[in-house]
């Protein structure tokens, strides 16, 4: 499928987490006239601590790399991850462009502003330690979000999201995206923008907030989902081959917020071998019934 434009952020290349194999499938299949990167796309904190660059992470930079090279354009707006690359800002690198924030106009005329969203995230402008501690955590459930996608591909299931099923359900979770949400568009409208698309919380959304539109491409560690605008102008939110629908889980769990900026410190360290230990349960009840 050609778009006049698609719209990813928040792909962590580096960790774990990352989907590259999806990712790499959903370019294959999809190409554009625009593709911007908003931010979070190699993962400089984890990079830090530990390094994990596989084979596919390095073919997800050379297909990108690839499509500048082919007449796509590029824009690379970095987030708070990669924010080594805002030194680098108004330079280009292999075709692709490095700017702090840019905006796209749709076909309709309307003008949206592209921006990461980090700079709304009180918890990493002013508690930058509480972000890395609650960024461990986060690797924490993706960890087990593995485990249990290993099992469910065992039983023919689709990919579906463990993190992103408990940030729907918790109330904290929630009124923090809500916060950020409206903090977004509330800028946007006062730059004189039509909308906003932002990643960050790795939550895809699209919605109108106070006139404004309201789009998050959401992220390829847990939504596999990226923000397209189709050749007639229309916007869209394409989820990558998975399924969304709620799966009641086998015991409540509390949640971790969206990118651990309400995190609770102490009471998630002691929850974490709970949760580890309610997960061996689940996947042994599993593997037990497959067998």
């Amino acid at each position: 499928m050609h778009y006049r434009a698609i719209f990813i952020s928040d792909l962590h290349l580096g960790t774990p987490g990352c989907q590259a194999d999806a990712l790499l499938d959903f370019l294959k299949e999809n190409s554009s006239d625009n593709l911007y990167l908003i931010g979070d796309i190699i993962d400089g904190w984890q990079l830090r601590r530990k390094w994990y660059w596989p084979q596919a992470h390095n073919d997800v930079v050379q297909k990108l790399l690839k499509r500048a090279r082919k007449g796509t354009k590029v824009i690379f707006v970095p987030g708070n991850h990669d924010e080594f690359a805002r030194e680098f800002v108004d330079h280009h690198f292999g075709g692709i462009e490095v700017l702090d924030h840019a905006s796209h106009t749709l076909l309709d005329g309307r003008k949206l502003w592209l921006v990461h969203g980090d700079y709304f995230d009180a918890v990493v402008q002013y508690a930058k330690w509480l972000a890395i501690v609650g960024d461990y955590l986060y690797e924490f459930t993706l960890r087990m979000n593995r485990h249990f996608n290993r099992v469910r591909a065992r039983l023919g299931m689709r990919y579906w999201s463990l993190s992103a099923y408990l940030k729907n359900k918790v109330k904290k979770a929630l009124n923090f995206i809500t916060d950020f949400e409206n903090a977004v568009a509330h800028e946007a409208k006062k730059r004189g923008f039509d909308g906003v698309v932002c990643g960050h919380i790795h939550k895809a959304e699209m919605r109108e907030i106070e006139g404004i539109l309201y789009c998050n491409d959401g992220d390829w560690v847990e939504s596999r989902s990226a923000l397209v605008e189709h050749v007639d102008g229309k916007l869209e939110l394409i989820y990558w081959d998975q399924d969304l629908e709620d799966i009641p889980l086998p015991l409540p769990m509390p949640a971790f917020d969206v990118a651990m900026t309400q995190a609770k410190v102490e009471s998630l360290a002691l929850l974490a071998p709970i949760m580890a230990k309610q997960a061996k349960i689940d996947q042994d009840r599993v593997v037990s019934a497959v067998e």
